[in-house]
């Protein structure tokens, strides 16, 4: 069985240090959180799962050098992952971030977020349609 490597780990902390029973780790293609010392329970969001990253650093947080990432995916089981109190939560998320990318990439998985198709019409406030729907189809016939 091979083994995973891990591209960061860390703890949850407490004054800036690491005094917690719950750790999260990233690798290439999932994030992963443990909770617990005697009953343990672990979640793991995939990384092309991933909608967005959320980053707060409260006052009490930042004199730490901690904050909270939240990230928000797709995921049935695990819609909401919050990472609280990790240190250096900047580079974390965007370590995260980058690495969310490089999973969709792998798996080709773009999802646009406007109207149309990737390539497609896309309409934003104030642009004019592309074709004139009165005489012409899309692709221009009759």
């Amino acid at each position: 069985m091979k083994s995973i490597e891990y591209l960061w780990k860390d703890r949850k902390r407490r004054l800036g240090l690491p005094l917690s029973f719950t750790r999260y780790s990233l690798s290439e293609d999932r994030l992963f959180c443990e909770t617990g010392f005697l009953n343990l329970k672990a979640d793991e969001v995939l990384l092309y799962r991933v909608q967005d990253l959320e980053l707060t650093m409260r006052l009490g947080q930042r004199i730490f050098g901690v904050g909270t990432i939240c990230v928000h995916s797709s995921d049935k089981s695990v819609p909401h992952l919050d990472l609280k109190n990790v240190k250096n939560p900047r580079e974390v998320k965007e370590l995260i971030h980058r690495s969310v990318e490089e999973a969709k990439d792998k798996r080709r998985m773009r999802a646009t977020e406007l109207l149309g198709k990737e390539g497609g019409p896309a309409y934003h406030d104030g642009d004019e349609l592309d074709f004139d729907p009165d005489g012409c189809d899309e692709d221009g016939l009759d």
